[in-house]
């Protein structure tokens, strides 16, 4: 059983940059392919970006690419999404995610953390 706990949201103004953090615990963090997703109210939860086991592999929501960076540490059991040039419609909860395989957008993983509030606005 693996354990998710997310941190680092907040508010900030747009063009700003915040960096998430998902530590994990409970299994053997490098077994996973680790994702980010977010909700924003009244929407469906939608896929950010995922990162491979050995983190050479990574995916893009089109709506980021070029502005988030997804990275991992295996030896900190932790995920990393650094998030820069935020705009208004990046404003959502965001989701740290994990999986042995599959899909890496599709939303059915296998666990999930409790979810950090992002908020850009002036």
């Amino acid at each position: 059983q693996l354990q998710l706990v997310e941190s680092g949201g907040g508010l900030v103004q747009p063009g700003g940059s915040l960096r998430l953090s998902c530590a994990a615990s409970g299994s053997t963090f490098s077994n996973y392919i680790m994702a980010w997703f977010r909700q924003a109210p009244g929407k469906e939860r939608e896929f950010v970006a995922a990162i491979m086991w050995s983190g050479l592999t990574k995916y893009y929501a089109d709506s980021v690419k070029g502005r988030f960076t997804i990275s991992r540490d295996n030896a900190k059991n932790t995920v990393y999404l650094q998030m820069n040039s935020l705009k208004p419609e990046d404003t959502a909860v965001y989701y740290c995610a994990a999986r042995g395989a599959g899909v890496v957008a599709r939303i059915d993983y296998d666990y999930w953390g409790q979810g950090t509030q992002v908020t850009v606005s002036s």
